[in-house]
């Protein structure tokens, strides 16, 4: 059933106080999700080789637990390696031939690092651990039978919204600058581990960003914080673009206090505080759009890892987006658009019990010009589903 209605009041870039936050891709949470996702794919692709479809699994039960190392300025060693504890359910056997599920695992895991943290080596720095199973007869049931739509295996909510306002497209755009490949050469001391909180009062935006530095390439507590003052004003000279629509604080590791050494700085050996800080679990990093948008609603469910094709945890969580993002694209009027979808377990994945479609629209819209147009592009996306799912399963649409 699909309800459409508008709803009063002011669109979230309208209203007084706004929190965007963004953890950056050497964030322990979203090396987490990243991971698993990779798994994912992986695993959809060699059961695609093995038996022609994607069978039964869920990858999104993990935890990265922070390893240990001794730093100094130039440098350091690791004395404990990362580890990676992996779990929940996964399918084994196709026929008489087994699936290298260990090997899947391992090779996406250190496959992940190698590409995108500069200083890890996974090979040194990271121990995995497997702790999967066979699922349920229930849900490998679901997956006996080739077909293009699979029933739902579970109950479950979600939300997605369009447009993002100003204050989340700087937060998104500033830690994808701040992690490009471009700005790494440009300030190869800085590390991969970025978190970004945006506050947003009125027409003034306060950023508080957290980015390690690397010790082999920090000598002392003064380069350190002259290195930090270029950064710092490297990220000031990037938000100017933005002056025209606030006005911009910025605050860059916080924590950070002169005359303490080593102590008073922030310095990692790998470019993540995962290295003996922090810890990484799946599920607690960004939604699906990238963003953990406090100020808006979020769905609650751990997107990462989950199978594409029958797990609406994971497909409508991102579809909901999906769907919100297009449905502003194509139709004039809406300024703001909410999309809440919740499944039914055993129903279609096309299926859904619910869509709920909550507009803000422009001045002079009514409900009744476009309703009708809502309801017949969601019934023309949720035709599609299996083409949605087959990108997903690629990796074609984002979840962090």
């Amino acid at each position: 059933m699909i309800y459409v209605e508008t709803i009063s009041g002011n669109t979230m870039s309208e209203q007084f106080l706004e929190i965007v936050e963004r953890k950056g891709k050497g964030h322990p949470d979203t090396i987490c999700d990243s991971i698993v996702e990779a798994i994912s794919i992986a695993l959809s692709e060699e059961y695609k080789r093995y038996a022609g479809r994607i069978l039964h699994f869920n990858i999104d039960k993990a935890l990265l637990s922070a390893g240990k190392v001794e730093k100094k300025f130039g440098g350091g060693k690791v004395l404990k390696p990362v580890e990676f504890i992996v779990g929940d359910r996964a399918t084994f056997l196709v026929g008489n031939r087994k699936i290298p599920i260990k090997e899947i695992v391992i090779e996406s895991a250190r496959k992940w690092f190698k590409k995108n943290l500069r200083f890890f080596e996974p090979e040194k720095n990271l121990d995995i651990k497997l702790a999967l199973s066979e699922g349920s007869v229930e849900l490998i049931n679901i997956f006996k039978e080739s077909a293009k739509i699979f029933p739902a295996n579970d109950t479950s909510a979600a939300v997605g919204f369009y447009p993002l306002t100003p204050a989340e497209k700087i937060v998104l755009e500033l830690e994808k600058y701040l992690n490009s490949e471009n700005y790494k050469i440009l300030y190869p001391e800085t590390g991969e581990d970025i978190k970004i909180m945006a506050i947003r009062k009125g027409d003034e935006l306060n950023l508080t960003i957290a980015m390690p530095f690397i010790a082999s390439l920090i000598y002392s507590e003064k380069e350190y914080f002259e290195r930090k003052e270029k950064v710092l004003n490297s990220i000031k000279k990037f938000l100017r673009k933005y002056s025209g629509t606030f006005h911009i604080n910025v605050s860059l590791n916080a924590l950070d206090k002169k005359g303490h050494g080593i102590d008073g700085v922030y310095l990692t050996l790998l470019g993540t505080s995962l290295e003996d800080a922090d810890s990484g679990q799946v599920g607690r990093g960004n939604r699906v759009n990238g963003l953990i948008s406090v100020s808006r609603p979020i769905g609650t469910e751990a997107v990462a890892g989950k199978n594409p094709v029958s797990h609406v945890g994971k497909i409508y969580n991102v579809f909901a987006h999906y769907l919100a993002k297009k449905i502003h694209q194509k139709l004039e009027g809406i300024k703001e658009i909410y999309v809440y979808m919740v499944s039914k377990i055993g129903s279609p994945t096309n299926e859904p019990e619910v869509v709920s479609v909550k507009v803000i629209p422009e001045k002079g819209i009514r409900l009744m010009d476009i309703s009708g147009k809502i309801t017949e592009l969601i019934e023309k996306e949720l035709s599609d589903m299996p083409h949605f799912c087959e990108l997903l399963s690629k990796g074609k649409l984002s979840i962090n």
